[in-house]
């Protein structure tokens, strides 16, 4: 899944360089929503397709659209539409059909609520809809839990990656089931995972990299900060930093103290 050189991951036969995938709603004008995009490198952007479909941007208001699409030009960027608000597969899988018509990509973000207050996905219906986009030539990649069985019927489904929550959506909590997260990657060695939703904070981001996992999408965390353009690069910047400790190997938590500068059995010179 990761070359030894260049460090990159993909998606099929897609390479990709940056582990850092962007949301894009929510910003204070389209122009900070463009230099944020800039700032986090990110190489992948996602939008949600019944936003763009909403009575305002039907009635001619493009420029939205048009500044996202300006800004993915200038970094070689790839646009991936996503079925939010969709509850049903039959939904999801007819918005899904829709993107690839506007957009011209066979990607997409499937996602299924089952659950209005939480928003988490709906498991059954969110494989029903995964199995019959895959067969009709869709890159899904679907937003699920963390549940482990769900994972693997999502990938004999045909999804060719997993996009696990790290917690609600926007709730800003961070990693809060590290041990199910760490199941999925020890269970799921070969599968490209990406934690989606919930991450509030870089130090999340970098979590999620040190545990293993192989990129990180997320929106809130960067659209609600009073200064998104530079929270967009602290993510870059925490993202690559959790991506080079896991190569670099992160020591072993230990019960109890353990001296760093034993002083019997080695010698060494003073002064």
């Amino acid at each position: 899944m990761h070359s030894s050189t260049s460090d990159h991951w993909h998606v099929g036969d897609v390479p990709l360089a940056s582990r850092f995938l962007l949301g894009t709603a929510g910003y204070p004008s389209p122009q900070a929503l463009a230099q944020a995009i800039a700032a986090s490198g990110a190489q992948i952007v996602t939008v949600g397709l019944k936003r763009q479909l909403a009575p305002a941007n039907a009635a001619g208001d493009n420029g939205f659209m048009d500044i996202i699409l300006a800004a993915m030009r200038e970094r070689g960027a790839r646009l991936l539409p996503n079925t939010a608000g969709c509850t049903t597969a039959r939904e999801a899988v007819q918005l899904a059909h829709m993107a690839r018509e506007l957009y011209g990509t066979p990607w997409v973000k499937l996602e299924v609520v089952g659950d209005e207050y939480t928003l988490q996905p709906d498991p059954q219906e969110l494989v029903a809809a995964a199995r019959e986009l895959a067969r009709e030539g869709f890159t899904v990649f679907p937003y699920c839990t963390d549940d482990l069985v769900t994972a693997k019927r999502l990938l004999d489904a045909g999804c060719p990656l997993l996009m696990p929550w790290g917690a609600p959506i926007g709730s800003g909590q961070g990693l809060i089931n590290p041990f199910a997260l760490r199941l999925l990657r020890e269970r799921l060695p070969d599968t490209v995972l990406i934690i989606d939703a919930g991450i509030g904070a870089p130090s999340h981001a970098a979590q999620a990299l040190e545990m293993g996992f192989d990129a990180v999408l997320l929106n809130s965390a960067v659209s609600q900060s009073p200064d998104p353009v530079r929270m967009a690069a602290a993510f870059r910047q925490a993202i690559e930093a959790g991506r080079t400790a896991r190569l670099a190997g992160v020591m072993d938590k230990q019960d109890f103290a353990v001296a760093t500068t034993p002083v019997t059995g080695n010698p060494f010179l003073l002064g």
